[in-house]
């Protein structure tokens, strides 16, 4: 099975795997249809502006959707798909003892009690004091505002995904490793 970049970069003919493969770095159909439907690409640097603007295109509705797929901020992750895999990693930096945990989740609460979707931060490499803050700052948005935050970290998080994904550091099942 061809990897993804040589599909994207035309280096290699379509497997049927693709969708799944970009699927794991944003949920959404409408950005996996905007990434696939420029292809080829002629550099990675082209792809990954493609990727941007195609995130950065998407309606509200399907912002809401991609959020709602991402699990909790600071509750276990189950599964080992490569979403989940995903989540495990960008939230590694986490504390876990049960009093961190107990006040992220507290926080998180209270951030879905007031904007009715999930919290979604670009963790990779947050503390829980950095990630505390965020969510005590975007508390004080209006609901319009804090979809605009939420919609441009969910975009984020698909391009630092799509990197590891495209870079071969995170594997989907569409993905074979690259020696």
């Amino acid at each position: 099975m061809p990897h993804l970049l040589d599909v994207l970069l035309g280096r290699a003919s379509a497997s049927g795997g693709e969708a799944e493969a970009l699927s794991a770095c944003l949920s959404s159909p409408l950005w996996v249809a905007g990434v696939l439907d420029a292809a080829p690409y002629p550099d990675v640097e082209a792809l990954l502006e493609q990727a941007d603007a195609a995130a950065r295109a998407l309606p509200t509705e399907a912002v809401l959707a991609a959020l709602a797929t991402h699990p909790r901020l600071g509750e276990e992750v189950p599964g080992d798909g490569p979403h989940e895999c995903m989540c495990r990693l960008e939230q590694s930096s986490l504390p876990r003892d049960p009093a961190s945990r107990e006040r992220l989740l507290d926080a998180v609460s209270a951030y879905e009690a007031r904007f009715g979707h999930h919290y979604l931060v670009r963790a990779a490499g947050l503390g829980e004091e950095e990630v505390l803050a965020d969510l005590g700052e975007r508390l004080g948005n209006d609901a319009a505002a804090e979809l605009e935050v939420s919609a441009d970290q969910l975009r984020q998080v698909a391009l630092l995904r799509l990197q590891a994904v495209l870079s071969g550091v995170v594997t989907t099942p569409a993905e074979p490793q690259r020696p």
